[in-house]
């Protein structure tokens, strides 16, 4: 039967052409480039919290060395919570996306923290501060400076 159905010319081959091929390659391709960049910005959203949470808690940390110190650091210089008593804190670690620092001004009376996106990771790019008043502000966003009076993860308006 099987050599009877070869000879008969009527046995057809099984398997896909090299342009159904094609087509399905250039379909997983566009797919690809539309849900790769959609992806990193979405991983990218979910690690920003961490930014605002450390710059939350290390104002937080910053009154309470304002209540004990009546400063928010050296007087002379322009390093925050510079206290033996904020040793446990004062070395202001960022996270494993984010860089921390803080600078004090005005004699101390002031101070300017930031949180910027650590290199090599998908937060390099940006960068957020809060102050002794509370005022949140974006400096850079998606790698681009901006002046935002808001902590930006989203767009780029407020």
């Amino acid at each position: 039967m099987i050599v009877s159905h070869l000879l008969s010319g009527r046995h057809r081959e099984r398997g896909f052409t090299l342009i159904e091929l094609m087509v399905v390659v250039a379909i997983v391709g566009i797919l690809s480039a539309v849900a790769y960049p959609a992806y990193t910005d979405y991983i990218r959203r979910g690690r920003l919290p961490e930014a605002f949470t450390l710059l939350a808690d290390y104002r937080a940390k910053m009154e309470q060395y304002y209540q004990d110190n009546k400063n928010y650091g050296s007087t002379g210089g322009t390093v925050c919570a510079t206290d033996s008593t904020a040793s446990k804190w004062n070395a202001f670690v960022g996270g494993d996306y984010f860089d921390m620092a803080c600078v004090t001004s005005n004699s101390g009376q002031n101070f300017l923290l930031t949180a910027t996106g650590k290199a090599g990771s998908v937060t390099a790019g940006y960068a957020y501060t809060i102050d002794q008043d509370g005022a949140k502000k974006t400096t850079t966003f998606k790698g681009v400076a901006v002046t935002a009076s808001c902590w930006l993860s989203k767009t780029s308006t407020c």
